[in-house]
């Protein structure tokens, strides 16, 4: 579960220190320190909301390879830190499930191996490709693309808002306590401001041509400005507020507190009982307010002593219709794999997410992006509750990210 890119940054920064130089069960888990390629073994780490999909997959390796696989239970939120700390040591995993957004450090630490998809990359979604790619390779197998929406119920809204405005006259002729509800908290929530930000044409950075990303920022200026300022009032108006944690933002709609609440399908679970509709998230600042798309995937150690078997289970295996179904509907998202995503065409609630994220941008994996999310939030935060004048705290913010990445 996704439920604050804060909690990612930290995990990140442990996982740089570590290395001496990123949804997700919370409950503790068993685990062990394997060696990679131990006994001619496979060792794949997963978490719990996966563990099952890839246990039928291995399963099917053994039986057909008569290599053994074995599976190491991980809390997600270990996995990044872990696997950047313990693959230089010859400890940790052959395989292990992870966020496309892990690449950039990986690659920083030297940790991960390219994985060949060959003719295969054509039967994922090109956003999928894309995400795993860095300098023309592909460095992971995507399973699942995950991205933000406004989820609707249509019991107190019968249609979808085009604009911000729109949603927010709705939500108070509703009558309900929130007009809206978008998780926010002290600590502030980028991930889930970042449409409502690229509205008001003030993505975090430039891309080139082929869609990569540069370090050059691209939310300050005149437009990042225009968002600050509109966050401001909107904390005045009481709209948005630092009150409006992730918890009781999920469990105010659940409730029936609110017609619209902007999260993704991490979220769907706790929504059982309601009618609802997945939709656009409306523009705020007058242009297409674009999300973030994360993309889920399995990784290839750089010192797996059985590297060829490794790329087979991951491209052969866990890449299979079958496999992406079955991750999909542990995890609520839609499959990265074209074929496996046509069997949900029927499932209102993942077409919606799929539909919503067809025009997503990857979340930058660069190292640049380590250094954006910890002024980013609080920012946002300080700006919405008053604390902060907002083209001040906005401009002070991107003369800090630049130095952070600089530095």
């Amino acid at each position: 579960m996704r439920r604050s890119i804060p909690v990612v940054a930290a995990t990140l920064g442990l996982a740089l220190t570590l290395a001496a130089c990123s949804g997700s069960s919370n409950e503790p888990a068993a685990e062990t320190t394997t060696p990679a390629g131990n006994d001619g073994a496979l060792t794949v780490w997963v978490d719990e909301t996966r563990q099952a999909a890839v246990a039928d997959a291995a399963k099917a390796f053994e039986d057909e390879t008569g290599t053994k696989v074995d599976l190491v239970l991980k809390n997600y939120g270990d996995i990044q830190a872990d696997f950047i700390a313990q693959v230089p040591t010859g400890e940790g995993p052959d395989v292990t499930v992870g966020g496309h957004d892990w690449l950039g450090a990986f690659l920083q630490n030297g940790v991960v191996a390219p994985v060949e998809l060959g003719d295969k990359a054509s039967e994922f979604t090109s956003t999928a490709v894309e995400a795993f790619s860095q300098d023309g390779q592909v460095y992971g197998v995507p399973y699942a693309v995950e991205n933000i929406a406004l989820i609707r119920n249509t019991a107190l809204a019968a249609t979808a808002p085009a604009t911000w405005d729109e949603a927010v006259a709705a939500g108070q002729a509703a009558g309900t306590k929130y007009p809206i509800l978008v998780q926010t908290g002290t600590e502030g929530d980028p991930y889930t401001y970042y449409s409502l930000q690229t509205s008001f044409g003030a993505p975090v950075f430039t891309q080139n041509a082929d869609g990569s990303y540069t370090d050059e920022l691209a939310l300050g200026g005149e437009n990042g400005n225009a968002f600050a300022t509109w966050l401001q009032a909107q904390g005045a108006s009481g709209v948005l507020s630092t009150d409006i944690t992730y918890d009781i933002a999920v469990e105010a709609f659940s409730n029936g507190e609110s017609p619209f609440i902007i999260g993704g399908p991490w979220m769907i679970d706790s929504f059982e009982g309601l009618d609802l509709a997945i939709d656009p998230i409306p523009s705020a600042g007058g242009q297409p307010a674009e999300m973030f798309a994360g993309v889920q995937g399995f990784y290839v150690s750089a010192q797996s002593k059985n590297a060829l078997l490794a790329n087979d289970f991951i491209t052969n295996y866990m890449a299979t219709t079958e496999a992406q179904v079955t991750l999909a509907e542990a995890g609520n998202r839609p499959p990265a794999l074209t074929a496996a995503a046509e069997t949900f065409a029927d499932d209102p609630i993942m077409t919606g997410f799929a539909k919503v994220g067809a025009t997503a941008a990857p979340m930058p994996s660069i190292p640049a992006m380590n250094s954006v999310w910890s002024f980013w939030g609080v920012t946002e935060a300080n700006i919405i509750s008053g604390a902060a004048a907002p083209v001040e705290a906005w401009e002070k913010m991107v003369v800090d990210i630049q130095g952070a990445i600089g530095s």
